[in-house]
Parts: C-alpha cells; sequence; structure tokens
C-alpha cells in the first residue's frame, strides 16, 4: 500500500467519523427539543384539567353567564386539540402555529371569564376559586418556564443545523428544515401569568 492510498484512507476514516458525530449531534439536540415540549405538553395539560373545575365552580354562582362559559370550554377543547396535533409534531411550523392560536384563544376566552366574575363577590370569596385561581397561577407560570426551555432548545438545534458543514448534511440525514419556536400571539401577554382575582 503506498503512502498516498494511506493518506487517502485515513481521510476518508476521518470524514466518516466526522460525519456521524454530525448526525448523532442533530439526533441529540432534535431528541432535546421534543424532549423539551412533552414538558409544555405535561404543563399545559394540568392547566387544561383545571378549566373545568374552574367552570363548574363559577357555574353555581354565574348562572346568567351561560355563554362565556361555553366559550371558555370551547377554547379549551380547541387548544387540546391544537396541542395534540403539536404534540405529534413537535417543531413543525404549521403545528406550532396551530398550538399558539388555539392558545391565543384560550386566554382570550379565560380573560373574558375573569372580567364576568368580577361582578360576582361571592364567587371572589370562594375558598374553592381562591384555591383553583392559585394552582393555575402557578401552573401559568410553569407553562411560561417549559416553553422557554423549548425554545431554547430549538434554537440551539436550529443553530447547529444552519451550521456550516452540517448544513451540507443535514438534509441527508433527515433533518432537512428548521423547528419553529412556540411563540404565542401577544408574547407581552404571556410573559406574565395571566391575572385572575376572586
Amino acid at each position: 500500500m503506498s503512502m498516498t492510498s494511506i493518506v487517502l484512507l485515513v481521510i476518508a476514516v476521518a470524514l466518516i467519523f466526522y460525519g456521524v458525530s454530525i448526525y448523532n449531534r442533530l439526533v441529540a439536540l432534535r431528541n432535546r427539543y421534543q424532549n423539551a415540549f412533552a414538558q409544555i405538553e405535561v404543563q399545559l395539560k394540568r392547566r387544561y384539567d383545571l378549566i373545568p373545575n374552574l367552570v363548574e365552580t363559577a357555574k353555581a354562582y354565574m348562572s346568567h353567564e351561560r355563554d362565556t362559559l361555553e366559550a371558555v370550554v370551547q377554547a379549551r377543547q380547541g387548544a387540546m386539540a391544537g396541542l395534540a396535533s403539536a404534540a405529534e409534531k413537535p417543531g413543525d411550523p404549521k403545528a406550532m402555529a396551530e398550538l399558539a392560536g388555539a392558545e391565543g384563544a384560550l386566554s382570550s376566552a379565560m380573560g373574558r371569564l375573569n372580567v364576568v366574575m368580577e361582578a360576582y363577590p361571592d364567587l371572589k370569596a370562594s375558598a374553592n376559586m381562591q384555591q383553583l385561581s392559585e394552582t393555575l397561577t402557578s401552573t401559568e407560570n410553569r407553562v411560561a418556564f417549559a416553553r422557554q426551555a423549548f425554545n431554547d432548545a430549538v434554537m440551539q438545534y436550529n443553530t447547529y443545523r444552519q451550521r456550516f458543514p452540517t448544513v451540507l448534511l443535514a438534509g441527508t440525514f433527515g433533518h432537512g428544515q428548521d423547528a419553529a419556536l412556540l411563540e404565542f400571539e401577544d408574547s407581552e401577554a404571556i410573559q406574565e401569568a395571566p391575572k385572575v382575582s376572586f
């Protein structure tokens, strides 16, 4: 074997190992953002589970506000469907946009419910409602933290995927497009937990 053959063989082996390391890093980063989305999913499901309790508690006091309560229930169902779609394809731009829109509709419906509840002092004084309020606020904070962790993981994945020479191989390895961030329509409102005062 000539010296040139040995050098070419060493270069080929080095390139193969470099390609394998790029592939493994892409997989690790994709798994990281998918795991981060799973944390969002847990917190959103927790939030969705609290809403029926909130509505049931409010029903006892707000017999004339049926439309508002139904709007919250429908928005919750839409948000749950958006989450299910996004959970199948974390990072998919369309799925992330659907989830963001559904969450925006739910936040809007919850905001209207909070405004209506202001007119019911007995409801605000209810121990059950106060406990639900505290739990909901805590959950909103957890959603915000989980969303930030997901977006950070997506940013790391996208940055690595777009770097040279990774960008040349990413499509070949099944990483052809960037993952989408989870951005809600009203980003200023999302930075703070919703104010639920009872």
